[in-house]
């Protein structure tokens, strides 16, 4: 459960790095376009595997 939160938590992150880069120029907006994309493949790879594996008896 809390993998799939932590998924969760880099995809808003993501989205606000994306919104922060409209206000950056130059090198600084490509590096933080860089972790948002980082971070939204991370969390795309975690919420795939949470999907796959289904839900787990406790």
């Amino acid at each position: 459960m809390w993998v799939a939160f932590f998924g969760i938590f880099l995809m808003f992150a993501s989205a606000a790095l994306s919104v922060l880069s409209h206000k950056l120029s130059g090198f600084l907006r490509f590096l933080v376009l860089t972790v948002s994309f980082i971070f939204l493949v991370t969390a795309g790879l975690i919420v795939l595997v949470t999907v796959i594996r289904g839900p787990l008896a406790e």
